[in-house]
């Protein structure tokens, strides 16, 4: 255990610290513990400026729209694949859906590009044949955030649907023979046997992703952006990139990121204390 545990100190607890940029007005000669202090000056920046409305919008409604969506499939995929009776085609639906997961951000994009362009993408291509025009649907603000969420989907759902499997399998057999002496049917059977026995992983699951509803993925939100669909694309994570670290503002930078991560710590705990009074299964 000591090489896990020496880097979530060194990599994420010890840098915690510095989290005190935000208050400061961060030189680079003093450093972060010599620059002077400015109080909750950057929070009022953000809180005041004309975009922080628009980039809450944003980025909360393509995370409960990604939450909506996302979290459902993989138990679905997961279900469906316990009921199939043939090992290859089980075993040759899990990789082509587990592979998308190993591809890169940058070739995700390059592919979703390549499928939606207006002149030479296939999607585009097909509609033509059929008689439609083309759409730019990367340019469109309206297409952007179902681009995004159902890209993910795809890419995400095999290696997600493989803890409900893990979990599936330690259901105990004896309530499937139980099951079918009473009669039950295949439909009876998954609601009354597999979705109790999935039921804690999928809670737990569900109160991370919650936990995690305001960090949205940098790379790829960001490399999908273009100025006609910024309405819509712009989030709170490329926002501080684009402000805070091009610009070489590190103190706002970090403010921003700080209450990002405020936001999403006050979800988590509200969402494990809901989840254990209903359920009694939480993270702790």
């Amino acid at each position: 255990m000591i090489p896990p545990v020496l880097y979530f100190i060194i990599f994420k607890y010890l840098p915690m610290a510095n989290a005190v940029l935000a208050f400061k007005n961060y030189n680079v000669v003093k450093g972060i513990w010599g620059s002077p202090w400015v109080g909750t000056q950057y929070f009022e920046m953000f809180f005041r400026n004309p975009a922080f409305a628009t980039l809450i919008k944003n980025t909360l409604y393509i995370s409960f729209y990604q939450l909506i969506v996302g979290f459902p499939v993989p138990i679905l995929l997961a279900l469906a694949l316990n009921e199939v009776k043939s090992a290859r085609f089980k075993k040759t639906v899990q990789m082509v859906t587990y592979a998308p997961y190993f591809i890169s951000t940058v070739v995700m994009v390059s592919i979703i590009m390549l499928f939606l362009s207006p002149r030479l993408g296939i999607v585009n291509t097909i509609a033509g044949a059929l008689g439609f025009e083309a759409i730019n649907y990367l340019g469109e603000p309206g297409m952007f955030r179902t681009i995004y969420v159902l890209s993910d989907v795809w890419q995400t759902m095999g290696y997600s649907a493989v803890i409900y499997l893990a979990a599936l399998a330690g259901v105990d057999p004896s309530l499937y023979e139980a099951a079918k002496v009473d009669g039950a049917n295949r439909f009876q059977k998954i609601l009354n046997v597999d979705l109790p026995g999935i039921m804690p992983a999928a809670v737990i699951i569900l109160i991370l992703s919650v936990g995690n509803i305001m960090a949205l993925g940098f790379e790829k939100m960001y490399l999908l952006q273009n100025p006609l669909n910024l309405s819509t694309s712009e989030i709170i994570s490329t926002y501080v990139y684009k402000i805070g670290l091009l610009n070489a503002n590190y103190s706002f930078a970090t403010a921003v990121g700080l209450f990002n991560s405020l936001i999403n710590l006050v979800l988590l705990l509200v969402v494990n204390t809901i989840a254990r009074r209903a359920s009694n299964t939480s993270l702790w």
